[in-house]
């Protein structure tokens, strides 16, 4: 038997940066040879409050959040997204949140220093905890180089 039919679920890391486009790109393409479903994944979360301070514009991070997840996903396939590619927005920290979702998956992709258009949603180090932390495979996509 192929193991590699086994396979259902792909989830990316998506935050806005170029190696989470390139992430999308070969999760994808992981994907689409397996038959699996790929979820493309934002994290959003609050920034902590501190006794006495009020934070300042801190509204609709989950808007924000949620179209730079949409943008990425078109930078990734275009206008035609495939049809085994849905979007899913969290509130988390990425790093415990994509561990977390990493209990249901089959593999797990991220970028490597991501660090996207929005403070909250950076993927740098969080490559590192989910290839130490993650509950299944973890393939860390670099940038490619431009030409």
């Amino acid at each position: 038997m192929n193991e590699a039919k086994d396979v259902r679920t792909i989830i990316v890391g998506v935050d806005g940066s170029e190696a989470s486009v390139e992430a999308l790109k070969q999760g994808q393409g992981l994907a689409d040879r397996l038959g699996a479903q790929l979820v493309a994944m934002a994290c959003w979360d609050y920034p902590p409050v501190y006794d006495g301070y009020v934070a300042m514009g801190i509204n609709d991070f989950d808007v924000r959040a949620g179209e730079i997840l949409q943008e990425t996903v078109a930078k990734a396939f275009g206008t035609e997204t495939p049809p085994n590619v849905e979007t899913k927005l969290v509130q988390g920290r990425p790093r415990n949140t994509l561990i977390d979702a990493s209990r249901d998956a089959d593999m797990l992709v991220v970028g490597r220093r991501g660090h996207g258009g929005f403070g909250g949603l950076l993927l740098g180090s969080v490559s590192s905890a989910c290839v130490a932390h993650a509950h299944c495979p973890v393939l860390v996509v670099h940038t490619p180089e431009k030409r």
